[in-house]
């Protein structure tokens, strides 16, 4: 894989499963659909055995593991196959978890200074969080000219709508969004409709 999550897709679809039976389909439609970046979150007890069935069964399939809080967090979603890590926020036990982990991570930032503090402790690339309520493609746009080597996957509040204005932005790699994984299209297991979503949101690629 790609040294950068940021570089996999436009899109990195974040996921939340209820049911692990759910996550191989799932994950092969949006594969299918040209998305292979997921990011399963920890908020459901289901999240280390969806990345496990990932991880086993669909090999084009790159997941990975969000809503990483914790340094147990990082050994247990590392073990379960996670091939990259997303985090809400970032603390220095955290971060020194992550970088350990030997994975690719995006530690959340929703400030100047946290993006100051990542930099100064080697990390070029986050997770900017929550982005639309954080101040949006105004505030990455204005980021980028004092510190342009900061790098972002912007998540939350975007849709299919807003994502092309952060991905037109020179310090914007992807953007994460669950509008291609409605709940209901999961809960119906209509994969088709998935597939079709995925291939939309792969399409925004400028």
């Amino acid at each position: 894989m790609t040294s950068s999550v940021l570089d996999l897709a436009p899109v990195v679809p974040v996921v939340v499963l209820e049911d692990a039976a759910d996550a191989v389909p799932l994950a092969r439609a949006l594969v299918a659909g040209g998305l292979p970046a997921i990011e399963v979150t920890l908020r459901t007890a289901a999240a280390l055995d969806a990345i496990k069935a990932i991880a086993a069964e669909v090999p084009d399939a790159v997941v990975g593991a969000g809503t990483v809080i914790s340094p147990r967090n990082v050994s247990d979603t590392v073990a379960a196959g996670a091939r990259f890590l997303v985090s809400p926020g970032w603390t220095d036990a955290l971060l020194d978890a992550m970088k350990a982990s030997g994975v690719p991570f995006l530690p959340g930032v929703s400030t100047t200074s946290e993006v100051v503090a990542l930099l100064e402790r080697g990390v070029t690339e986050m997770k900017f969080f929550p982005a639309g309520a954080a101040g949006g493609t105004a505030y990455l746009k204005a980021l980028s000219a004092p510190l342009p080597q900061a790098r972002f996957c912007p998540t939350g509040g975007i849709s299919l709508a807003s994502a092309p204005s952060y991905l037109a932005l020179p310090n914007v790699g992807c953007v994460g969004g669950s509008w291609m994984v409605p709940a209901d299209a999961v809960a119906a297991g209509d994969w088709a409709r998935v597939e079709r979503l995925a291939a939309e949101a792969a399409a925004l690629r400028v």
